[in-house]
């Protein structure tokens, strides 16, 4: 059983000017802390060669969704060959005028699924049990497609 809270720690090491990459690191409890190399992308007049906040941001939504496929399909007994996932984020001017991310698109393909019917409905419910997604305003939606081997 998960015992809460749950705690992830993070750290970021930058200097100027705005051209200069950062790296940051994810902080285990255990093991080696994973580094990722940072920049501002040129979408926002930076020189790109790092990964963006808003990169970071598309891969939680997405690796969220996939892991809790994962641990969905696991408990419910249902296999399958393959998961591919692509997500499309767009970031858009607010009411405001400020800058957010307004929508993230999330294409799901499933191969070989043991049991087709099922398996639709458990990514469905995925979409609604991801822990990320449930924890942002960022308008989110779906398509899945079951393909049988």
């Amino acid at each position: 059983m998960i015992q809460y809270p749950l705690v992830f720690r993070v750290a970021s090491t930058a200097s100027s000017p705005i051209s200069e990459s950062w790296t940051s690191q994810f902080l285990p409890d255990a093991g080696t802390p994973v580094s990722a190399t940072v920049a501002i992308p040129p979408e926002f007049d930076g020189p790109g060669g790092g990964y963006s906040p808003e990169d970071f941001y598309a891969l939680a939504l997405l690796n969220c969704f996939v892991a809790t496929f994962k641990v969905i399909a696991e408990k419910s007994r249902i296999t399958y060959k393959k998961l591919e996932a692509e997500g499309s984020l767009t970031v858009d001017r607010g009411e405001g005028g400020a800058p957010w991310m307004s929508a993230f698109h999330l294409k799901v393909r499933l191969t070989g699924a043991s049991q087709a019917d099922r398996a639709l409905h458990l990514l469905e419910k995925t979409s609604q049990s991801c822990l990320i997604l449930n924890s942002v305003k960022t308008l989110k939606t779906f398509e899945f497609e079951l393909v049988s081997e």
